[in-house]
């Protein structure tokens, strides 16, 4: 399952993990977001102990949404060494996803 990631957790589970890092950053009312949700949850189980896999509802948690630009939503980020390797703005297919995390891994 993807982790839920707040502000307070942003640094310690994102910008310091030794693994790549994916993170969904997301909205309850965001009619797309509902679409990815699913992905999310299986790359999640697929990359279990390979790489984090997170969500980040916008509404509830603005400060890493503002910091990293984020101005629509989905966003996924994907981290590596707390730097930001790869982003996609809007739902792709699953396997844009996969590849971004293979190629940090």
């Amino acid at each position: 399952m993807a982790l839920e990631i707040t502000d307070a957790t942003f640094e310690e589970v994102v910008l310091k993990s030794d693994k790549p890092v994916v993170v969904d950053f997301w909205a309850v009312w965001c009619g797309p977001c509902k679409m990815l949700g699913p992905i999310v949850e299986e790359l999640s189980v697929e990359y279990d102990g390979k790489a984090v896999v997170g969500k980040v509802d916008v509404d509830t948690n603005q400060e890493f949404a503002a910091k990293y630009g984020i101005r629509n939503i989905p966003t996924v980020l994907v981290f590596k060494n707390g730097e930001v390797v790869a982003k996609q703005v809007g739902v792709a297919p699953k396997k844009t996803y996969q590849d971004f995390i293979e190629s940090n891994l």
